[in-house]
């Protein structure tokens, strides 16, 4: 099958997210994405409309100011370009690979992670962010809120690392799908993936909350987070610029919270807060 790339340049966090979903509704059926501002989307020649894709592309350049460019790739095998292009994460103790990729037995955590169309492979900085956080944590059979949960990879290592349940949440039916699939490849029988946002958060108090998601909705669902996590709780946040560090800290700690320490890469930022 033969396939059209789009390739766009100068683009990131909220905007990205609005474009990738204007491509899905005109057909794009997977997409790869670099650190740099640069992503690529991709759709079968036989379902691309060059007209209503152009007039998409035309327009959204013009108000979030990046550039594309628009190849045709030749026929091939696109699991093999895939599986030579996917490679696997080691971060500190931890070994992230795909199903394809040998495991690791040296890795105190080797978690196999089929991203399918979901964020969360580790690759991103964000995630990768939040990784190293999470490696830093003693749960303690704690229960663990992991909100916009995409592969579900955050979930399964808090799961991994001692904690007591974990609810992962996304509000994507395809993160959903595959952060159940996710769970079970990795023997985590106990996440409980729900198909939702922060209204359905199940009742209980959460000794960690984790959330990688944009800093809009972060802003808007923080003292959301606030109301669930018990007395001595920490919200992990990551999603976000440097920038924006600022207006993330003032509404946690406009709620009380107080920030225990933040770490960044590439201009995004992780950062924790505990509940006093």
């Amino acid at each position: 099958m033969e396939y059209i790339e789009v390739i766009v340049s100068g683009i990131s966090g909220d905007n990205a997210e609005i474009l990738t979903a204007g491509l899905i509704d005109l057909g794009f059926e997977s997409f790869s994405e670099e650190s740099s501002g640069l992503f690529s989307a991709y759709i079968p020649l036989d379902a691309f409309d060059i007209m209503k894709v152009a007039n998409f592309l035309e327009e959204k350049a013009a108000t979030l100011g990046f550039t594309y460019k628009v190849e045709k790739i030749a026929e091939q095998n696109w699991n093999a370009v895939w599986e030579s292009a996917y490679q696997p994460v080691r971060i500190g103790t931890c070994f992230i690979r795909a199903p394809f990729h040998e495991p690791d037995p040296a890795a105190e955590l080797d978690l196999v992670i089929e991203p399918k169309m979901s964020f969360g492979t580790a690759h991103h900085e964000t995630t990768r962010l939040m990784i190293e956080a999470l490696l830093q944590i003693r749960f303690d059979d704690s229960l663990v809120l992991d909100i916009g949960t995409g592969t579900g990879v955050l979930g399964i290592i808090a799961a991994k690392l001692g904690a007591k349940h974990v609810v992962a949440i996304d509000n994507d039916e395809w993160s959903f799908l595959n952060a159940k699939e996710n769970a079970s490849r990795n023997n985590v029988p106990g996440m409980l993936v729900i198909h939702g946002d922060a209204a359905d958060i199940p009742a209980g108090e959460y000794g960690f909350i984790l959330a990688n998601i944009n800093r809009n909705v972060l802003l808007r669902d923080i003292p959301v987070y606030h109301s669930f996590l018990g007395d001595g709780g920490l919200l992990l946040l990551s999603g976000f610029y440097e920038e924006d560090l600022g207006l993330i800290s003032e509404a946690a700690e406009s709620l009380g919270m107080k920030q225990i320490h933040h770490f960044t890469l590439n201009h995004w930022v992780v950062v924790n807060f505990k509940k006093c």
